[in-house]
């Protein structure tokens, strides 16, 4: 694909029962044409820093259906443009490449003829797929996923929807591919060092984990959804007002989070958003409306929406909440939404709490809620976080605080444990639906999540009502240290439960408002996990990718874990 008019894409991003939305990164300004059975859409490419980028809508097709479809590419912009004309000659075919060996990429509308199937996971990092790489980093889960689906022996259903949890791209950790890069254009010795500087280095980013020809032609077939994480701006990204400050005083800072979020915005969130969410939204209005002889560059836009969204987060949304069916999905923002001041220190300030609040409802079968962030940590590591977050805040003096806001940072104690104010907030919501306080009781209240690099499912212990689960996929490749994995289970057994929950109640942390435990896990594969809404209740499980005979080329899927959620018996 080295000579296509595509650098990355075509991605299958917003998909509903009538409509598709197919983003892609071209080698130059046009006009991107999207063929599905006879029909034509096309849209002009918009530029961002010297990129150029198209979204093209696809509309007015029928639910449950599966249909193949090919991108063209028309280099310059056509006088009399219209988003929809009926001619194939205009345009070079993009994709799929003629010598391809992987089947027909598709566009699968949602419909009624079968439960929602949908996988997840967090963290994966974007080194090669031999045998050195897979040494440092492991197996590529999604690769492996990939792999399987694209098999002719192939059996497993393809899934509705892949959502992404975080850490897609490593903005601050970069591999040897990427230094390489950053040293062709700029000392490397000079802040931010090997760390990414500016919207070119997060697009060659993107291109180095998006470009895998498998992982490319899953994104082709598939619909995917994301939300970020810290790594994709920094290690810490808000984790406390000290931390930003800090950040603040540097001379890379502000370059950097105002590339992260504008080249998050391209990538990522625009293609999260639904057709009537575009519509909406104040970027995508000013593309949409633009029908000059040219391409629309909105570099100097895009960057000042970003600065602006760093400065003042209650000012945008980048949560965003789908109801598919019966089985309703809310993907929440714990990064970027938080309120770092002290005296009003939560995950989620008080317009994102509102918008959650209104959303987390009943007269659903499942109610999941993915956040990057576990909302339920093991019960030992949750106490620790909330010690810490009271003791970083001044409840054992300035001297401890200074302590504690170290210890905060050097080992990631920023989870929703140490935001107790939000963790108290969710849990509220949480409860409310479970009991029936909210419309009818969902089946289960599910939290998906990732981050911690280790998988596990941990269940609030209830006797009526829906069940409340966490569940846990971290990482799709990048394991967690041998040395840090014996700390991570220890944190799950109860002396250090006990311990933790001691810790707390001396800083004057109030006792969470319900227990939980761990129910299957730790595990610390690279996987990819997946749920299906079946008769028999919530079923997940977990597959990681394992090399047989040094084919590291062509890992296999091996499944980790499984296990399903039946519904409580009233």
């Amino acid at each position: 694909m080295t000579n296509s008019a595509l650098i990355l894409g075509p991605m299958v991003r917003y998909v509903d029962d009538v409509s598709a939305s197919i983003w892609c990164e071209t080698r130059e300004a046009g006009q991107v044409t999207v063929l599905v059975d006879g029909r034509s859409w096309r849209a002009r490419t918009f530029a961002v820093h010297g990129h150029h980028y198209a979204l093209v809508s696809v509309d007015g097709l029928q639910p449950d259906t599966t249909l193949p479809y090919a991108v063209l590419f028309h280099a310059g912009f056509d006088a009399g443009f219209s988003a929809e004309f009926d001619a194939e000659s205009n345009g070079e075919r993009a994709w799929p490449a003629a010598h391809s060996t992987f089947p027909a990429c598709v566009i699968a509308t949602l419909g009624n003829a079968h439960p929602l199937r949908l996988s997840f996971g967090s963290c994966r990092t974007s080194v090669p797929h031999d045998a050195e790489g897979n040494r440092t980093h492991g197996v590529d889960a999604l690769r492996a996923y990939a792999l399987r689906l694209a098999s002719p022996e192939n059996e497993v259903p393809r899934p509705d929807l892949i959502l992404f949890l975080g850490d897609q791209v490593y903005a601050d950790l970069t591999t040897k591919k990427m230094q390489e890069f950053i040293r062709a254009r700029r000392d490397i010795t000079e802040p931010p060092g090997k760390e990414l500087a500016d919207f070119e280095e997060y697009a060659h980013l993107y291109r180095l984990a998006w470009s895998d020809e498998a992982n490319r032609w899953l994104f082709s077939t598939v619909s995917t959804a994301m939300i970020f994480d810290d790594h994709d701006i920094r290690d810490d990204w808000n984790t406390s007002l000290s931390w930003k400050r800090k950040m603040a005083a540097t001379s890379w800072w502000r370059g950097r989070i105002t590339a992260g979020l504008a080249s998050y915005w391209v990538y990522q969130h625009l293609g999260n958003m639904s057709p009537a969410e575009r519509a909406d939204d104040e970027i995508w209005q000013e593309i949409a409306a633009h029908d000059g002889a040219f391409e629309l560059d909105i570099s100097s836009r895009l960057d000042a929406f970003a600065k602006r969204c760093d400065r003042e987060p209650a000012s945008y949304r980048w949560s965003y909440c789908r109801d598919f069916n019966d089985v309703r999905l809310i993907v929440v923002d714990s990064r970027a939404a938080r309120e770092l001041e002290p005296t009003r220190r939560a995950l989620l300030d008080t317009a994102e709490t509102d918008w959650l609040d209104q959303r987390m409802r009943g007269g659903f079968r499942q109610l999941l809620i993915g956040t990057s962030l576990p909302f339920l940590l093991p019960p030992g590591l949750h106490h620790l976080e909330s010690w810490d977050e009271a003791v970083s805040e001044g409840a054992w003096g300035k001297s401890a605080a200074r302590v504690a806001e170290r210890v905060r940072r050097l080992v990631d104690l920023e989870h929703w444990a140490a935001f107790q104010r939000s963790f108290l907030d969710l849990a509220r919501m949480a409860a409310e639906v479970a009991d029936g306080k909210r419309g009818s009781s969902p089946q289960t209240v599910t939290f998906l999540s990732g981050d911690v690099h280790y998988s596990t499912v941990s269940e609030v212990e209830r006797t009526s009502g829906s069940r409340i689960v966490q569940a846990v996929c971290s990482p799709i490749r990048n394991p967690l240290p041998v040395a840090m994995r014996s700390f991570s289970a220890v944190l799950s057994y109860g002396i250090a439960t006990r311990l933790g929950a001691m810790l707390a109640r001396s800083a004057g942390v109030a006792p969470p408002p319900f227990r939980w435990a761990g129910i299957r896990g730790p595990w610390f594969d690279n996987c990819l996990a997946s749920l299906e809404d079946t008769p028999a209740g919530l079923k997940l499980w977990w597959e990681k990718g394992v090399v047989h005979q040094d084919d590291h080329l062509h890992p296999v899927v091996e499944q980790v874990a499984t296990l399903t959620l039946a519904p409580r018996s009233s």
